[in-house]
């Protein structure tokens, strides 16, 4: 940062996720969850450090990898992005059809068609007009399985409300069928009927499959539906690992900071948690959550947890 000074964005973020299982990363905004999925596809920007190890099941180490096997071997191919602001990632002057198409084409193993007609035969002009069909009926398959409208596959990205951004972005993730996919936020700016949808799907592209998922998420009744394992972020680290059943059932979450976030909800308490998370340039040399949490003593104020047992509290 300016003056020689630095954030640990995200510090001890530890967990696995194995194939047909959706890990559920939860938390405020600030606290770490979108740089975390950023680290892990090579995205981080040029000032950014990292260190530890991101493994794939057969050893490849994102955190390590160059960006040429990044690039040509790990995005879209074996881990699928659903990007936080969906509309800033689709280039502003082509449809969502041509961004489909390209996708399709690169990912799903569908040709391009051959660009110099008149050098073909009518055999050629035929394969060429047999592979634009399968890839115009590829690319409408992967928006309909994102619930996008096929009415505006030939819009442009400013066409587009913001849901139907969102589904468009879904679509391009799901093109490649990676082993692992990350969705960063991939409800926003969708109404209800919509988030059962796109979360259904996304736990279909996951259970039926067996591929993984990580679904960064601030609704936790989007993630209550999907979730098989609950990770709680505050200021940049992991501070409860659950199983979703134990999260949103019995016994419930550990951490304090955890149960304000349930007990925030309109179907339960609908609480705020008092205060706002520190900034990640000034954390406290204690707890992090301290300053907002009714249970802190002078222990909490002057011994950070750690994450032991699946929680990070002092009194957990």
């Amino acid at each position: 940062m300016p003056g020689g000074r630095h954030v640990e964005a995200v510090t001890d973020a530890r967990f696995d996720l194995a194939p047909g299982e959706c890990l559920a990363l939860v938390g405020e905004s600030g606290c770490g969850k979108s740089v975390l999925a950023s680290a892990l596809l090579g995205l981080l920007p040029g000032n950014a450090e990292t260190a530890g190890a991101a493994r794939l099941a057969d050893g490849l180490d994102l955190l390590a990898a160059d960006e040429r096997t990044l690039a040509k071997a790990v995005r879209g191919r074996r881990i699928g992005l659903v990007p936080q602001s969906p509309a800033a990632h689709l280039t502003p002057v082509r449809t969502v059809r041509a961004h489909l198409e390209e996708t399709v084409r690169a990912l799903a193993g569908v040709p391009q068609a051959a660009r110099r007609k008149a050098a073909l035969g009518k055999a050629a002009l035929r394969k060429t007009a047999l592979r634009k069909t399968a890839l115009r009926k590829a690319a409408e398959a992967a928006a309909e399985r994102a619930a996008f409208p096929a009415s505006h596959l030939d819009h442009h990205p400013h066409q587009l409300s913001g849901g139907l951004a969102q589904r468009a972005a879904t679509a391009l993730a799901l093109v490649g069928d990676a082993p692992l996919l990350l969705a960063d936020e991939p409800t926003t700016g969708l109404d209800r009927d919509l988030v059962h949808r796109t979360v259904d799907e996304l736990r279909a592209h996951t259970r039926d499959t067996g591929r993984a998922l990580l679904m960064i998420t601030h609704d936790l009744a989007a993630a209550e539906r999907i979730a098989d394992t609950v990770a709680v972020m505050y200021a940049g680290r992991i501070v409860e690992l659950a199983p979703a059943e134990e999260f949103f059932g019995r016994p419930g979450p550990r951490h304090p900071y955890s149960r304000g976030l349930l007990d925030a909800l309109p179907e339960r308490a609908f609480a705020p948690i008092p205060g706002a998370p520190p900034e990640l340039g000034a954390l406290p040399s204690g707890c992090a959550f301290a300053a907002r949490c009714r249970a802190a003593d002078r222990v909490c104020r002057a011994e950070r947890p750690v994450l032991t047992e699946g929680v990070a509290c002092h009194h957990a």
